[in-house]
């Protein structure tokens, strides 16, 4: 919890005076009953209608300054709630901005939108709850029991048995409700994982009439989620009875020997209202501690999963040596590639080089390692042994800035955002001018089109481009790549979409754009136009070279030429 609530002392000036202004409100609390027995003993008891007159205007000022207390106080830890939350959010996100790509793999992303939402909003509120009422109860229980002694020592002494007991309950609360809560939350979790797989399968949930399975799986999910909540509400709604039983218990006491003292007249009467009093409000402190502690339960939990994003170390390692323009030699020397210590090896002892503005088309069965490869070269990954070098200069020594701004990477999967057609092309490259968008989108084959919408570049783009077809959302990607003008370019299967004519046409285009290009395809009539093929087989290499070079060497790449001249597939 410390990494989380550390953000919170870059607000420490408005927390110290909101902090002030609610010893304020504290210390008007606690002189109330002193007031209140001394017009009861000095005015009403000895019928002095002044006295109660005089004290009865000094109980409104100090009301009055509590209200003005309260509001100011309110005002101050809002301020520091939002900004220390504002802050917690901002790092969190950077954080996993600066993860590898298998470091943020290791969790789920409906997991990290429920701790940077949900978490950081249960953090944000116990702060300011604690600097509004979580800090003042406690500050209540103490200052309530010593004003009480105060008063009279015998009467508060029946107050004070009271006091370890709920120290040690309230302790054992608290800590069974970070466990509760904390699993409360990984619940949530799931449901939200449970969401965000239904919205992003409409289309194949609706297609394949899987409507009431879907119901069903998220009823499964939410109806475990409840369930949780209700075992850890029900746990932590015991705080309350409890407490205000032991409380009540004292106070009872004390009305019963202060009623005896009354009338061996060994107090007055407005002494033992005084200590009634006190009790009376150390119970309402008390009772706040049932909200309070399914509260800091819920916060304590909350933090940790915030933390356990913060606390991180691995992040994306760069070089800080000179920048340098990349002409676009490629070569892989003995590189292989597993995701974890327990995996497989997904790639092993890969070798193959080209030269700068040669375009290598890779071929190979689904799992093969494509993608796999071609991730590495924006280091997305980093190999497990072996060297890549780019310019004859290893690419762990180019620094990722300078690396990432010279590829032009276009994932398997188009991926588009909320917004026009321009502000999607733009993200290749935020100050490209129109004209650069216009020559980019003709090379990707996709201008005409976009010129054949009612708004042309200005066309808005539903969420991840539901108003496109495959091949639309493919050409814009390609577009968006092809504007950052890079030396490195690496099209995922991203061309499946498009039919023959209109894929010739681009990959035509691209000939004179001089990028280095890595085109993955599943296609020969494709692979045939490339300069050099290279074909993988689980992991490795099976054949480099050109076409007619690898139907002398390898007998998949033979298999794969005859199922396509026969109208097949290559195997999936």
């Amino acid at each position: 919890m410390r990494t989380v609530y550390r953000f919170a002392w870059r607000y420490k000036w408005p927390m110290l005076i909101a902090f002030l202004l609610m010893l304020i409100e504290l210390s008007v609390e606690l002189t109330q009953p002193l007031i209140i027995a001394k017009m009861i003993d000095d005015g009403i008891l000895m019928n002095d209608v002044s006295t109660v007159y005089t004290w009865g205007l000094v109980l409104l000022g100090l009301a009055a300054l509590a209200f003005l207390s309260g509001v100011t106080n309110s005002f101050f830890a809002a301020h520091a709630a939002q900004s220390f939350a504002f802050d917690v959010r901002k790092a969190t996100f950077e954080k996993l901005q600066a993860f590898t790509l298998a470091t943020f793999l290791t969790f789920p992303s409906s997991s990290l939108i429920t701790r940077l939402t949900g978490d950081v909003n249960i953090v944000q509120q116990v702060l300011f709850m604690s600097l509004r009422i979580m800090f003042r109860a406690p500050l209540l229980v103490v200052g309530s029991l010593t004003m009480a002694f105060f008063v009279n020592v015998k009467l508060a002494a029946l107050l004070l048995v009271s006091a370890p007991i709920i120290i040690v309950f309230v302790r054992y609360m608290v800590k069974r409700g970070g466990k509760l809560f904390g699993g409360v939350q990984k619940r949530l979790d799931r449901v939200n994982r449970t969401i965000e797989e239904n919205l992003s399968a409409t289309r194949l949930v609706k297609a394949t009439g899987r409507e009431a399975y879907e119901t069903d799986r998220f009823e499964q999910t939410s109806g475990q989620l409840r369930d949780q909540t209700i075992r850890a509400m029900r746990t932590m709604e015991l705080t309350m009875p409890v407490l205000l039983f032991i409380m009540n218990a004292s106070i009872m006491a004390v009305l019963w020997f202060g009623a005896k003292d009354i009338a061996a007249s060994r107090v007055q009467v407005g002494e033992v209202i005084a200590i009634v009093n006190y009790g009376m409000r150390m119970t309402g402190a008390f009772s706040m501690f049932s909200f309070l502690i399914v509260l800091f339960s819920r916060a304590r939990a909350s933090a940790e999963r915030i933390e356990e994003v913060l606390i991180i170390d691995e992040t994306e390692r760069t070089a800080t040596t000179n920048e340098t323009m990349m002409q676009g030699d490629l070569a892989f020397c003995d590189v292989s590639f597993r995701y974890n210590e327990e995996a497989p090896l997904t790639l092993q002892h890969v070798n193959f080089a080209i030269g700068r503005g040669e375009t290598l088309a890779i071929m190979g069965a689904t799992g093969s390692g494509k993608s796999t490869l071609v991730q590495l070269l924006p280091r997305l990954f980093e190999p497990t042994s072996g060297t890549i070098t780019i310019d004859g200069r290893p690419i762990d020594e180019w620094s990722l800035p300078s690396l990432r701004k010279q590829i032009g990477y276009v994932p398997q999967r188009s991926l588009l955002f909320s917004g026009t057609i321009a502000h999607n092309l733009r993200f290749g490259a935020t100050d490209a001018t129109d004209e650069e968008l216009i020559e980019a989108a003709k090379i990707a084959q996709i201008h005409e089109t976009i010129l054949s919408f009612p708004d042309g570049y200005e066309t808005i783009v539903g969420q991840k481009g539901v108003n496109l077809s495959g091949g639309q959302k493919q050409r814009l990607s390609i577009a968006r790549a092809l504007i950052r003008k890079p030396r490195l370019l690496i099209l995922d299967d991203s061309t499946s979409a498009l039919d023959v004519a209109t894929e010739a046409k681009l990959l035509h285009a691209l000939k004179p754009f001089e990028a280095t290009t890595l085109l993955i395809t599943q296609k020969i009539a494709t692979a045939e136009k490339a300069d050099a093929i290279l074909l993988l087989d689980e992991g490795r290499v099976d054949g480099f070279g050109t076409s007619d070079e690898l139907l002398q060497t390898s007998e998949l790449y033979r298999r794969i030429v005859a199922s396509q001249q026969q109208g097949g597939e290559m195997d999936e």
